[in-house]
């Protein structure tokens, strides 16, 4: 029996989604609440609807199909490479739009050709779109999570650093805000006068032992919190970060990177031409993109109608590599979107690494666009 609310073209959807070869799968709509928590993101975490077991559980409404589906394969340890699909509701608060919609998409799970993957990713999310709003121009932004990582890596910044930037991706008002801050350390953000003495000569064992009184004179458990050698490290890191200037050279060459917007079929040269000019060895980063497009087009897709952004990340913080959407009409409304999202079987409890990448539509979205809204 269909579910209420769903749009006409549903149907032939989902008989789309069987033809290319996945394994349907149904995930409940009450699903714990901690992996979506941990791994999904703040965007989405802010906008959840939580509630609570009686046994104290937090559990949430679905609000996306990756992380369950992902979780689903790894309790019922089958083999990969496997593909699923889905379409069913989902439930999180949005700015536009009602609060319960549907999607419907595709998880890859352990295909070893990675490109390919990618490749086929993007290119069924195209042909989907196409499909169901027929005559409409479409466009297609990608990014690349692993070539920002290996940008950031290269201009030699420390791991706390490289792990906040990294974190940003896709967010420009935060990523420019601490660009800003590498390139200005804020001298005005002073420690507590009971632990400058101890981080300015980088006393760590006083600084140590100094917390472990001040716990012990307070009655402060530490058995509730983290301990005294875990809070000084921690003073410690982030002393060091906050004095980490980046220098002019380095500081221009990531704007110059995060400043590449160019058809995917120059953006080999152009990412090339970048690495070389900012004297950076991003070369596995390279081969890795470039295999990604000679995928794209060994599947006849046109890569001067596709743009590479590199600034462009999306708002899921389980995104590893490839990140895409694909958009209509002149306010850019996202109809499709997906990535590649490498680390997060093994965060969910997979006993060994497992590659995957997925895309979702947006049913409402697209119904909206069929009806030239």
């Amino acid at each position: 029996m269909p579910q209420a609310g769903l749009p006409v073209f549903a149907a032939d959807l989902a008989r789309a989604l069987d033809a290319l070869g996945g394994v349907r799968v149904d995930i409940p709509v009450i699903q714990p609440a901690e992996p979506f928590l941990d791994m999904a993101g703040e965007d989405l975490r802010r906008r959840i609807f939580l509630t609570e077991s009686e046994t104290g559980e937090s559990l949430c409404l679905r609000p996306e199909f990756t992380i369950p589906v992902c979780s689903a394969h790894i309790a019922e340890t089958v083999a990969t490479p496997r593909r699923y699909g889905y379409l069913g509701q989902v439930f999180r608060q949005r700015r536009e739009g009602g609060n319960e919609f549907f999607q419907a998409g595709v998880e890859d799970l352990g295909e070893p050709d990675e490109a390919g993957a990618d490749a086929r990713a993007i290119s069924e999310a195209r042909a989907l779109v196409t499909q169901f709003v027929p005559g409409v121009e479409l466009s297609t932004i990608l990014g690349d999570q692993s070539v920002f990582e290996a940008v950031v890596a290269g201009l030699g910044l420390p791991s706390g650093w490289q792990k906040r930037l990294i974190h940003a991706f896709g967010n420009g008002q935060a990523l420019d805000a601490m660009i800003a801050r590498l390139a200005n350390p804020d001298s005005s953000a002073q420690p507590d006068a009971s632990v400058a003495g101890f981080l300015a000569k980088g006393d760590v064992a006083g600084l140590e032992a100094h917390i472990e009184q001040v716990m012990q004179e307070t009655g402060y458990s530490s058995h509730a919190s983290r301990s005294p050698a875990e809070i000084a490290a921690r003073l410690m890191g982030k002393q060091a970060l906050d004095a980490t200037r980046l220098s002019p050279a380095s500081l221009d060459a990531l704007k110059a990177f995060l400043a590449l917007d160019v058809p995917l079929d120059r953006a080999a040269s152009a990412l090339a031409e970048f690495a070389r000019d900012a004297g950076l060895e991003i070369s596995v980063a390279q081969r890795a993109f470039e295999a990604r497009l000679n995928a794209l087009e060994a599947r006849g897709e046109d890569l001067g109608a596709i743009r590479w952004r590199a600034a462009f990340g999306r708002p899921l913080d389980y995104y590893t590599g490839l990140v895409f959407e694909i958009s209509a009409g002149d306010h850019n409304l996202v109809l499709a979107g997906g990535g590649r999202y490498d680390r997060l079987m093994e965060l969910l409890g997979a006993q060994e690494p497992i590659p995957a990448v997925g895309f979702s539509l947006w049913l409402d979205r697209i119904e909206s666009v069929r009806a030239g809204k």
